[in-house]
This record gives C-alpha cells, structure tokens and sequence, in this order.
C-alpha cells in the first residue's frame, strides 16, 4: 500500500479552507490541488462523487464540530448567559477571531443543487433553534426569543461580513461581546 501524502484530517482541513473562501463554484479543482498538494487522481481516488462528495464531507464534518461546540454548549442546563458565553468562546475559535468566513455563508452563494442548499438551510435551522431555546430559557415568550436568535445570527454574520471586508477583526469581537445580552 502506498502511503498516503496527506492525511484525512489534513485533508479536510485544506479543502474546508478552500469552500470557506471562495465557494462551492470557486473552490475549483485546480484550487483544490494546490491547497492540498494531490493531484486529481487522487482526489477522486479518495472522493469518488468528485466536488459534491468534498462538499458533503466538509459539511458533515463542520456540523459535528458545530454540534458538539456550538450547539451543544447552549442546548445543555446551567444559566442562559453562561451557555451563550460557552458559544462565543467556541465562535471565537471555529473563525480564528474573525479571521476565517463562515462556510455555510460563502457555501450559499451561486446556484448550487438542491442538496447542498438543503443541508445548509438544516444547519441554520439547527442554529437558530439551538439560539431561540436559550432565549426561551432566559424567559422570553417564543416569538421574542425567535427573533433575539434571528438578531444573533445577524450579528454574527453581519461581523463576518464587515471583517472579511475590512481586515479588521475588533467588529466581530464586539458582536461576540454583545451577543450575551441580545439573547439572555
């Protein structure tokens, strides 16, 4: 057996970079050989179902991450603004302070099949559940706390946004700062 030149988690890891900064129709193969140092052959030796079969894989594995890190930290007992700060810790983490656009934001552009748009909409769903339950537990009636997570999700994003454009990480720091008290 020949030794692999990269491994799975690297693998994934390169590839995941590649989605999150250009796209489902940016992330070319060419992009993606370069980031990950393997020739088509190989990528298609270890991913059959060519770039849909990439993109399945980064999301599947993203949303474990999220799941267990972002997710999950809010949907847990203990007090409402303890959970959210747990999420924001771990936001802080999973785009490098700012640093890393959000895969399913940049995955959403163009005109991509419908599974693809159809996972992407499921994690946001997930998230905003997982944002409107903790509004809840903070004592808001259901259609408040539905629209706290979707202020949440737009402060996030909106940070996203404004540091990918400016360089200037301090926007999504404030936003994670602010995010406690617009949920809790």
């Amino acid at each position: 057996m020949v030794p692999r030149k990269i491994g799975d988690d690297m693998l994934l890891d390169r590839i995941t970079e590649i989605f999150r900064a250009h796209g489902y129709e940016g992330a070319s193969l060419s992009r993606i050989t370069e980031a990950t140092g393997l020739q088509r052959a190989s990528l298609y030796h270890r991913f059959p179902g060519g770039k849909a079969e990439m993109v399945a894989a980064v999301l599947e594995r993203t949303g474990e991450w999220l799941g267990a890190n972002v997710l999950g930290p809010l949907c847990q007992s203990g007090p409402p603004r303890e959970r959210v700060e747990r999420m924001c810790e771990r936001l802080k983490e999973f785009y490098s302070d700012g640093g890393h656009s959000c895969l399913l934001d940049t995955l959403s552009l163009g005109d991509e099949g419908s599974e693809l748009r159809a996972s992407i909409e499921a994690a946001m769903t997930a998230w905003f559940d997982a944002l409107s339950k903790v509004a809840r537990d903070a004592g808001y009636k259901r259609g408040e706390a539905r629209r706290r997570a979707e202020d949440a999700m737009v402060l996030i994003q909106g940070a996203l946004v404004v540091t990918r454009a400016t360089g200037n990480r301090k926007p999504f720091a404030r936003a994670l700062d602010r995010l406690p008290g617009v949920l809790t």
